[in-house]
Formats: C-alpha cells, structure tokens, sequence
C-alpha cells in the first residue's frame, strides 16, 4: 500500500541547515534557522533553566503521565505572563501542548470541530502556518500584509480584507514580533483592529511564539491583552521555545478566552478530548522547566535578565543593520524599528543564491534573514557583501 504514496518536498528551511552544516568555509553565516544565538554563535541554555533543571533531578519524584491537560500550575503561570489580570481566570481554558505548533493543530482542530470553515492569514506569514490550517480541514484565506520592497505593514489592506470576513471566520494574528517580516502593529492600530473584530463576529486566533524578544515582555502582549479585553471569544497560541531557549523540549500552550466559567470548562473539555486523540500526553520536562521558573522569583528574576540581555542584543543588531543596508535600499533603515528576530528584505533568488555560492551567506530564497543568527563582528562583512549585490 505504501506504493499509492509519492514522496513529499524536503521542508526548504530544514534542507538548508543541510548545505549550511557541509559548508567548509570558516567565513559562513547562517542567517536562515530560526533560533537565537549569542556572540559565539551557539544557542545558550538560560541559568534559570539549568537551576531548574537541576532541582527537577532532585526532586522530581515520578514519571507518571501529566495527563492530556498537561502540567496545570504550568498553565496558570504562563497564562499570568501572557494574559496578565486582563481577563477573569474562570473564563480562561487552557491546554498544555507540545510546543507552539501543537498548540496552533489544536486550535486549528477546535475551529473545525465548532464547524469554522476559513481563516484569514495576513501574508507573509510563516510557512507552516497554511500547512496546519489546511491539514486540519480549514481553508486559508490570504491577504497582503506587509510590502517588501517597502518594508511597510499593510494595515488598511488588513482591516478591509477582515471587514468583507464573514462572521464565524477565523483570523491569524502575530502577537508580536512578526515571523517572517518583524512588521509591528501598534497599539492604535490593535485597537481599531479590536474593534473590528468584534464588530464583524471574528474569531482572533493569536500566535505568541517570541514574548520579551520585541520591546519587552509587557510591552509584547499589549495589543493582546487589549484584544482580548474587547473580543467575547478568543484562542492563543503560546511557544516557549524562544523565550526559555527550550527549543527540543517542545513546552506550549493553547488558552481559549471565553465569555463565561461554563464555556471555558466545555471548551476546556474538547480541547484535552482533541489532545487524548492526536498525541494523548504532552511532554512534561519544558513544561516543569518553565513552572519552576515561573513559579520562583530569584529563578524569575534571573531569566527575565538574560531574556532582556537577548532582547537589547538583537535591538543592537539591527540598528546596525539598518545604517548599514540604508545607502543601498532606503527603505531597509525600518530593520531598526521593526520587532523579534526575523525581518524580510527585498532580495530577488538570485541575490540569496550568490550571496550563499560567493560568501557563504546561508538564508532563505525569500529574503527573510534571522537577525539573532548574527554576530556583532559579523555584521560588518555582511553588510558590504549586500551592498555588493
């Protein structure tokens, strides 16, 4: 039966972490994978996470399945990170998932079990996000979202397009530090995206996979928070992949807003039944990882510092960046303001396959570069080999 079957494309990403590892040039970049990297070019662990770790060896008494909820005091803390006080808690259902993405199959699988037919996807977006929506029986509806060769977020090209929304459709939403363009929303233009929402009967389903990595880790669930405020109904994705460094260790979470303490328990009720048929139990160790964490304040305190240490080191890159690349495209002085890792510039295919073949500079044929992949004695070279093109 396996004959009935045709081989699949290789993920492009995946393939080109490949030719970047058999790249024997000791001048190569990789601008493509999308995890942060310090000065050395490795992705650290954060103290925290090893002080946790460590406790967790000592203690941790069980390997006893966590249940399809997942770790519950693990969900109550991240949801005080993200949520804040903004929203009853009884209103707030919450499932532990492996990682963000199993967070947006199971938010995916909750749409179309409620009988959700499409959701509209601002574009670029990143690429597996239409992949899981698709395979969950949803139909993406795309969108202009950010212009490249501009470097500008399509704001009105948004609010019209969710306007002509029929009510029950969803709507993807980047909480912050947009992947793949690092394009912001403002907190005027949440407000009026609220509103629209609200208005048209939209169902919000917002990714959050890079807290504290934009302006702060407040500042970077401002928009939310308000949203959630204004909307009745809402889902949210959470990743703690990038913000405590546990990449392998596969910690999320999915939370439904709800408009009552029985919605939340029924919504709650399907969301763990959906889980118990896909993977059954999410892994336990990011997840008490990250309840350590949360849950310590000299740990807290600690991860906070290192996290903002991060921040302000990609903040730094990218100014950089932007003097550099703004004689040779103006409209690339916005890599300073925009968010997060990851930004898009306007390189044809062409340019990234002679950057990869001329300089060993690794990213994808799209042009979106991993600021975080960089080393500050890196940025130099790069920015003269872009100017060269």
């Amino acid at each position: 039966m396996f004959d009935a079957l045709t081989r699949q494309p290789d993920d492009p990403l995946l393939a080109l972490i490949g030719l970047y590892r058999k790249d024997e040039r000791p001048g190569k970049v990789d601008l493509g994978v999308g995890v942060y990297r310090d000065e050395t070019g490795h992705t650290p662990i954060f103290r925290a996470v090893k002080a946790a770790e460590k406790r967790l060896l000592e203690t941790q008494d069980s390997k006893s399945y966590v249940g399809p909820e997942g770790d519950l005091v693990f969900i109550d803390h991240l949801w005080t990170l993200v949520g804040g006080d903004t929203i009853d808690r009884s209103h707030i259902a919450g499932v532990q998932t492996p990682g963000g993405s199993g967070a947006l199959r199971l938010a995916a699988d909750l749409i179309h079990q409620m009988g959700g037919k499409r959701i509209w996807i601002g574009l670029p977006s990143w690429p597996n996000h239409a992949s899981i929506f698709k395979t969950a029986g949803l139909e993406p509806a795309g969108y202009p979202f950010f212009d490249v060769p501009t470097q500008t977020v399509l704001f009105d090209t948004m609010i019209t397009a969710l306007q002509s929304a029929a009510a029950g459709d969803a709507v993807l939403l980047h909480a912050s530090c947009h992947n793949p363009t690092g394009g912001v929303i403002t907190q005027a233009q949440w407000m009026e995206l609220a509103a629209v929402i609200a208005e048209r009967g939209l169902l919000p389903l917002v990714d959050l996979a890079y807290q504290g990595f934009g302006r702060g880790l407040d500042e970077d669930v401002a928009g939310l928070r308000h949203l959630i405020g204004v909307v009745p109904e809402a889902l949210v994705a959470v990743s703690c992949s990038k913000s405590f460094g546990l990449y392998r260790e596969r910690a999320g979470a999915i939370f439904a807003v709800t408009a009552s303490s029985s919605s939340a328990d029924t919504v709650r009720s399907n969301l763990a039944g959906l889980a118990r048929t896909s993977y059954s139990m999410p892994p336990d160790h990011g997840a008490a990882i990250v309840r350590m964490i949360l849950s310590d304040a000299e740990l807290k305190r600690d991860w906070q510092a290192e996290l903002e240490t991060m921040r302000l080191r990609i903040t730094n890159i990218r100014r950089a960046l932007a003097e550099g690349l703004r004689d040779r495209w103006q409209a690339l002085g916005a890599v300073a303001s925009q968010e997060g890792m990851f930004s898009l510039l306007p390189l044809a295919e062409a340019d990234v396959m002679r950057l990869r073949n001329e300089h060993g500079i690794y990213m994808p044929g799209s042009g979106r570069i991993n600021i975080a992949g960089l080393k500050t004695a890196e940025v130099d070279g790069v920015i003269a080999n872009f100017k060269n093109l």
